[in-house]
């Protein structure tokens, strides 16, 4: 018996008695009843029970019933009723004020009935609400098997799973970021602020309901899984029945998202258009053969400029690698600065080549920025072996080998150079790329003939002007980000390059004399890595 002390007034024939104190308490639980006029009576009340009396115990001693309602508050019982008529003709107003005070309601029992009565009436009240409760659960299983043989689509599939159960809920993935949520707002911070690593079994919510945690389950063997789904459960702990179905929620969640998982690779690796790209790649098929499929399939390629990206991981631990690669996919598919963008994305060589249109607007107008925003999180998680390479913008589609070879031509030198950034735009490492068959003592006669004023004249200082040096020209001149990459202030920075300016004779508004420190800079680099 799950109700409240204020639900059971209203069951009859307890209904016909009445509440005489302790208003405070009418949220208490009622578990079960007891009926008990036992000397050791308060030994034997447990939990949740209400105890039924007809105070023959307390009929000489009011004070004893004082001590009882304390010993029945501090055993965590529901209430007491007492049945007047027989020994006491009303309950002692000492023994009313205590109740009030402790909040612990004493209800007046209704004469004409018997205790039997009073249970009876209870239990019958709480079979009804079962048996509705148990033909709901049934209802809602039936529903969640119905929509198990025939899922709409996937955002569509969580929101139509919530409506079936009748709960809120959230589905997150593997690294703590929202796939889906109806929740409120203070029910998802609850998620976002716990650690992402561990999965809580339940979490309280403000308003006294409980978040239900249930992992989902990968479909490879030994997998640590794909994340896990929140399930809003009003008024606390849901019997196991209910808390049943949201398991089964969880299961079918489950599935779909491993064979969406499934479908995407296939989709990838057996798709018709895909596997035409690879073997355009390869230079086995014509690009007029790749663009008449495309249209086929209504394929959106060809008829817009357009990026090359490639993901790709130097990670050695073939498992970890596999997992990090479908953290991801999740992002791909998922995310909503990225699910609309394209849909290109096919394995090839170990990575993942991704086509992205040109037009779409992302952060600075920039596509790196973007996948350096989203992608930051997983680059750190894995250990530095994550690179996503960006190519040129390419205006005909017969330029996607060149994209490619851009992307890889950008991880090499990425790779060679130690770039620090996991996102590396070709254009942004092309000068190296081109300058590096440059013999390395031409480099270095170079180096020092433009350099040399700067270090000889200004020893003490050399390499923190050297530092700036590189800062401002890597940040293409902007003396802003210059100063805050030195943790210096901006004037500082300018101070220091003028200082600069005055040594090498140098104006930082001549584009031939950038244009020249930055070759000079690329070949220290490519020197000093040497």
């Amino acid at each position: 018996m799950y109700i409240t002390v204020e639900d059971a007034l209203t069951i009859y024939p307890l209904s016909e008695g009445k509440l005489t104190a302790g208003r405070k308490g009418l949220h208490r639980i009622v578990k079960s009843v007891n009926v008990m006029d036992a000397p050791d009576i308060s030994d034997w009340v447990r939990e949740g029970d209400i105890l039924f009396t007809t105070a023959y115990l307390m009929k000489d001693e009011p004070t004893e019933g004082i001590k009882l309602l304390r010993k029945l508050a501090e055993k965590g019982a529901a209430g007491l009723g007492i049945k007047l008529g027989r020994f006491w003709s009303s309950v002692p107003e000492d023994m009313l004020a205590e109740a009030d005070r402790i909040g612990f309601p004493l209800i007046e029992l209704p004469f004409p009935f018997t205790f039997s009565d009073q249970m009876r009436g209870l239990f019958n009240a709480e079979l009804q609400k079962s048996t509705r409760m148990l033909h709901g659960v049934l209802e809602k299983q039936k529903e969640l098997i119905r929509f198990a043989l025939a899922p709409d689509g996937t955002g569509e599939m969580f929101k139509r799973i919530g409506g079936i159960l009748e709960s809120p809920l959230a589905v997150v993935g593997l690294r703590g970021q929202i796939l889906f949520s109806n929740l409120e707002g203070g029910d998802l911070a609850l998620l976002q602020n716990r650690p992402n690593k561990r999965i809580i079994p339940s979490i309280r919510t403000e308003g006294g309901d409980k978040l239900l945690c249930i992992p989902l389950k990968s479909a490879a063997a030994g997998d640590e899984g794909l994340g896990y789904a929140a399930f809003h459960t009003r008024g606390g702990i849901p019997l196991k029945e209910e808390e049943g179905l949201f398991h089964q929620a969880a299961e079918i969640i489950s599935h779909h998202l491993n064979t969406l998982e499934r479908e995407h690779m296939e989709q990838s690796t057996q798709n018709e258009f895909a596997s035409l790209l690879k073997n355009y790649l390869k230079q086995q098929v014509s690009i007029e053969t790749l663009l008449e499929c495309a249209v086929r399939l209504s394929i959106p390629f060809g008829t817009s400029p357009y990026y090359g990206v490639l993901t790709s991981l130097s990670e050695a631990d073939r498992t970890k690698q596999e997992r990090i690669f479908r953290t991801i996919r999740q992002e791909l598919q998922y995310h909503p600065l990225l699910k609309d963008l394209s849909q290109l994305h096919v394995p090839i060589e170990g990575a993942m080549l991704s086509i992205y249109p040109s037009g779409a607007h992302t952060d600075g107008g920039k596509l790196a920025n973007l996948l350096t925003r989203i992608f930051t999180d997983i680059a750190a998680e894995s250990d530095e072996s994550l690179r996503i390479t960006v190519s040129q913008v390419k205006h005909k589609p017969e330029h996607l080998g060149k994209a490619y070879q851009e992307c890889l031509d950008a991880k090499e030198t990425a790779e060679r150079l130690r770039v620090q950034p996991f996102v590396v735009e070709f254009g942004a490492v092309e000068m190296a790329y081109i300058f590096e068959s440059v013999p390395k003592e031409k480099m270095r006669r170079f180096v020092d003939m433009t350099l040399s004023p700067l270090i000889d004249k200004a020893p003490d200082s050399a390499q923190e002007l050297l530092r700036t040096l590189e800062l401002y020209i890597e940040h293409n001149g902007q003396i802003n980000e210059t100063a805050k990459q030195l943790f210096i202030h901006r004037n500082t920075a300018a101070y220091r390059l003028e200082k600069i300016g005055e040594l090498l004779q140098v104006d930082f508004k001549s584009y031939p004399h950038l244009l020249k420190l930055k070759l000079v800079l690329l070949f220290k680099r490519i020197l000093d890595l040497r």
